[in-house]
């Protein structure tokens, strides 16, 4: 219970802070937070060209990677930093690279985020991570449980004695897993998990060695995509009592559907989602936070071009939805400019 109100009283801070113009209580916001910026991207001091913005992204399989590498390539090729893209194992990786200064922006999933801000999970017995802010929302990440139909299995708790991917160790996917698995009443110990990322997993389904792998990404994702070219695949839904304790004890999951045909499946799934957030420390200079995220605007037709969870989600509307954590003030300034916040 202790846990389930200090999420809820995580993402009402966050509300309260970035809705009314204010920086949370972790971060002083800056003189200048409330009134109109005095200066364009282009007077920003030029120390800040000097700054090399390392993108943390995902495994080159997933869908972090194109859509970091389109990021990385606007904060080079169109405003003058420099900047490379890196793959990583992802959520949990990547905030403990911003954290240790090895990386500026990150892609990270909100339950991954949740826990490091508030010291559960993950991040059980650590200090809170309240340095952790946010720069934009990005995509949701779809909870797709893949199995093949020669397996057999129909639903979640069909996983029982099952050899399942369940993704590499602390990444966001694996500690996604946890959570289903809780929500349905299970643990690991009613199942063979295998701490393979999915994109391992799926080869090895492809293989006969495991039989479903938990692949939390965007959607369509590649690796699915493929396997379902060469076998009749199934996504188990998660709905019903799962569903609902996902709702009721981590507010960061919303249902909702992989819509038919997005793997030649004839009907909609249920299942749950969860926002992709880009992830930034609070001490990067809020003048160069502030032109990259202007850039990334300016230049959004790079990044709709990555991937088609970025095409159909990330743009002005969606800012805040599903932001666990204090926006960046450099971030603050450019939405409240643009009229994106208040």
């Amino acid at each position: 219970m202790k846990k389930i109100l200090a999420i809820l009283l995580l993402m009402t801070m966050v509300l309260a802070a970035c809705g009314g113009g204010a920086s949370a209580p972790a971060a002083p916001a800056p003189a200048e937070s409330g009134e109109a910026p005095a200066e364009t991207p282009a007077e920003a001091p030029a120390a800040s060209r000097d700054l090399f913005v390392t993108v943390a992204t995902g495994p080159t399989s997933g869908v972090y990677y194109p859509i970091g590498g389109a990021f990385s390539s606007i904060i080079q090729n169109d405003l003058g930093f420099r900047s490379s893209a890196q793959s990583t194992g992802a959520s949990v990786e990547n905030i403990n690279l911003i954290l240790n200064g090895q990386a500026e922006l990150a892609i990270t999933m909100a339950d991954a985020v949740t826990q490091a801000y508030l010291g559960f999970g993950a991040f059980e017995g650590e200090a809170p991570k309240e340095e952790l802010r946010g720069l934009m929302s990005l995509y949701p990440n779809y909870v797709q449980l893949v199995t093949m139909e020669s397996t057999g299995i129909e639903t979640f708790y069909d996983l029982e004695g099952k050899r399942v991917g369940v993704g590499a160790p602390n990444s966001g996917v694996e500690l996604n897993a946890r959570l289903m698995f809780e929500a349905h009443g299970m643990t690991y110990d009613d199942i063979r998990p295998d701490y393979l990322n999915y994109g391992e997993a799926v080869d090895q389904m492809r293989n006969g060695m495991i039989d479903a792998a938990f692949v939390t990404s965007g959607i369509p994702n590649a690796t699915v995509m493929d396997l379902g070219t060469t076998n009749a695949i199934r996504i188990i839904p998660i709905e019903g009592e799962g569903m609902e304790y996902l709702n009721e004890n981590y507010p960061f999951f919303t249902a909702n559907i992989i819509p038919a045909g997005t793997y030649d499946n004839e009907e909609d799934v249920n299942t749950a989602t969860i926002m992709n957030l880009l992830l930034v420390h609070n001490d990067l200079p809020e003048d160069a936070v502030y032109e990259i995220t202007k850039g990334f605007f300016d230049h959004l037709d790079t990044i709709h071009s990555a991937h088609n969870a970025a095409k159909e989600n990330i743009n002005l509307d969606s800012v805040m939805e599903g932001m666990v954590v204090p926006l960046h003030p450099g971030a603050q300034r450019y939405f409240q400019e643009v009229g994106a916040i208040d």
